[in-house]
């Protein structure tokens, strides 16, 4: 039983210290990059509609695990800022599908490089074990990521 909540104890760090460094990220990356700031529902928001162009508000609302109204107020923002565009599905005029804008795919460039350039910049201060650690956890991490991207249910409109 000791073993059992030591790794529930574990489990539960890992995910505080994950949330907190991608919270760090976030927060660092637009005041870098000289974006207007986003909010990190807008920054989850354009990442994922990078991602998966073509998607509506309500798959993004259900992927992110976000409340319909959160995600459209997000996306309206971003159509405002010209990060986002709405299209209208040409089989189908009453859906309409979400797809990054030109600035929006610059932007993201410009995260991409202010984004690593934080993050090595950041791994020049930590010992070289500590590195070594880093580099050899990220194939975990990726799989992490997958893995809690296909805990999501599968909406109607996925099917």
């Amino acid at each position: 039983m000791n073993a059992d909540r030591g790794a529930s104890t574990g489990q539960r760090e890992l995910a505080t210290v994950l949330r907190d460094l991608a919270w760090t990220i976030q927060r660092l990356v637009p005041e870098v990059t000289g974006l207007d700031p986003l909010t990190n529902t807008e920054l989850a928001a354009i990442k994922h509609i990078q991602e998966s162009p073509g998607i509506t508000v309500t798959e993004l609302a259900r992927q992110l695990g976000m409340q319909q109204s959160n995600a459209s107020a997000a996306v309206r923002d971003l159509v405002e800022r010209d990060l986002v565009a709405r299209e209208h599905n040409p089989t189908d005029r009453r859906v309409t599908r979400l797809v990054p804008t030109e600035r929006s795919l610059a932007a993201k460039d410009s995260i991409d490089t202010v984004w690593s350039g934080t993050i090595r910049t950041a791994l020049s201060r930590l010992d070289h074990d500590q590195v070594a650690t880093l580099h050899t956890a990220s194939g975990a991490l990726r799989a992490l990521d997958q893995a809690l991207h296909a805990e999501r249910p599968a909406s109607r409109s996925d099917r």
